[in-house]
């Protein structure tokens, strides 16, 4: 019996997504829930596992390739027969023959020889309204083959690839870069089997070059990704794909050999140009992820919806510091975590938000909407950028168990193994910049919440207590907030009162 492994239903906000890596190929057996393959979002990483145990048949999508909700990525062998080396060649054919399907059946049919066709947009994701022309790859005039990649059309979520759809001439380009276009808007002209003006110069370069030009074409996205961050000449890549096509495995493997071998040699002294600037001066241009455009874009919509100001204050943590010191090895023991700053941080955070309800508002339209729950968000710094899962219910969450659920939280994000539950609501959050070395800092709102709060370095100053000088470890508390929805005289007595939580840790027992 074959089943076929589909992409999980995306997140509303989604429209699309990204093969990120196969942990199989083709004729590998796998076993029941054994991770297939990543599959990466604008938000998260999701995984795909073996619904039973088998053998993979078919794999239809390669990494890089853009695909929906329930698409169709491959197909399991649920009987588990291993497959022979002429099943793996007639799969692969077939994948071959879908994709080409695919990627053409958006796209004008090949005409005959001289006949002119459009070159059209493709089809928006649902939530896309427009795209914008990014890059041209060919000229008018020029000669291009069957499925050579003639522009790249950015949207909001990712970059969209128009190919040739027979040998050809580009004959005309409508729409210049940084043109704004709508979907199937026509942006050119394609005249299928002529010869191009450029064909004979083209025709007179050496084998090599032809070779380094069809690798370039058949380079997946993530692979050119890669290879724009490193700075690397995909020619001197011998690629191990299909028809020598380079992987991300190559672009690896290529970079620990050739780790130390381009040192460059030291700059002679030269009085000739003796004012001119020595050494390398070069400079590399990467198009932002996905996650790092959301990140932008919705700090820029909290600057510029939101009436954001920051008041700030100061806290002794001397008290928690010999609180921790005191009980921290019979916590671990008790609890199997080791105490940290932070769960004393979301409980005076917590019992702020309950005595300033304001503070865990939020504005819908023209309401203002009261939560009568405590969730938290809390800032993680992750290789693929910043993300605030949400920390559910701390009212109800023990010290300990606030550890528990922060660095579990910590672990998922720094392995992108988030899931959009953890990601969404959250009614304020608490971001330390303190682990990083910030003194002090204006940290921004993350809408639609009204208020978020910076914890910073804690730090040895001299602070004058019963008229004396003493050296205390002081940290700066920095809350940003909505003027809109909250007032001076509401931020002003929050922060006092996790200012006072934090420097008598037993007013959180006491309620007091």
């Amino acid at each position: 019996m074959t089943i076929e492994i589909k992409v999980p239903v995306l997140p509303e906000s989604v429209a699309d997504a990204t093969i990120a890596t196969w942990h199989v190929k083709a004729g590998d057996s796998v076993k029941r829930d054994q991770n297939l393959v990543d599959i990466e979002t604008d938000k998260v990483v999701l995984e795909v596992v073996a619904p039973a145990d088998g053998v993979i048949s078919e794999i239809i999508d390669d990494e890089g390739e853009t695909v929906l909700g329930e698409q169709v990525i491959a197909k399991l062998d649920e009987k588990g027969k291993s497959a022979s080396s002429s099943s793996k060649s007639d799969a692969s054919t077939k994948s071959d023959s879908d994709k080409a399907e695919r990627k053409t059946e958006s796209k004008p049919a090949a005409k005959s020889e001289g006949k002119e066709s459009d070159i059209k947009v493709p089809v928006l994701p649902e939530s896309v309204a427009d795209a914008t022309i990014a890059t041209w790859h060919v000229q008018p005039g020029e000669s291009v083959s069957r499925d050579q990649n003639l522009v790249d059309i950015e949207t909001d979520k990712v970059v969209l690839e128009v190919v040739a759809p027979a040998d050809g001439v580009v004959s005309e380009i409508l729409a210049e870069e940084g043109t704004t276009v709508g979907a199937e808007e026509i942006i050119g002209k394609f005249k299928s089997g002529a010869a191009g003006g450029e064909s004979a110069t083209q025709s007179t370069a050496s084998d090599d070059e032809e070779a380094a030009d069809d690798d370039n074409d058949a380079l997946s996205p993530s692979v050119r990704r890669l290879l724009a961050e490193k700075g690397v000449d995909p020619a001197k890549i011998k690629g191990s794909g299909k028809n020598g096509r380079i992987t991300k495995e190559d672009v690896e493997q290529h970079l620990k050999s050739d780790k130390g071998d381009n040192k460059s040699a030291p700059a002679q002294a030269d009085t000739s140009t003796a004012n001119l600037p020595t050494g390398e001066r070069t400079e590399k241009r990467v198009p932002m992820t996905r996650l790092r455009k959301t990140i932008a874009n919705r700090l820029l919509e909290a600057k510029n919806s939101t009436a954001m100001l920051t008041t700030f204050n100061e806290v002794n943590m001397k008290p928690i510091m010999d609180m921790r010191k005191q009980y921290q090895d019979s916590f671990e023991k008790r609890h199997g975590i080791r105490l940290g700053f932070m769960s004393f941080y979301v409980k005076a955070v917590t019992e702020a938000l309950k005595r300033f309800p304001e503070v865990n508002a939020s504005i819908d339209g023209d309401d203002i909407c009261y939560h009568n729950y405590f969730d938290i968000s809390i800032a993680v710094s992750t290789p693929r950028g910043l993300v605030t899962p949400v920390l559910k219910d701390t009212d109800s969450l023990g010290m300990a168990g606030i550890e528990k659920g922060i660095k579990e939280l910590a672990l998922k994000g720094r392995d992108g193994k988030l899931s959009m539950a953890e990601l969404q609501g959250g009614n304020f959050t608490i971001t330390n910049g303190g682990v990083f070395g910030s003194l002090m800092s204006t940290p921004i709102i993350n809408p639609p919440q009204s208020a978020i709060l910076g914890m910073h370095k804690i730090q040895d100053r001299p602070m004058a207590v019963n008229g004396k000088v003493e050296i205390l470890p002081m940290m700066y508390l920095a809350l940003s907030y909505d003027h809109r929805i909250i007032d001076g005289k509401e931020s002003v007595g929050f922060l006092v009162t996790v200012k006072e939580m934090l420097e008598d840790p037993a007013r959180l027992l006491l309620d007091v």
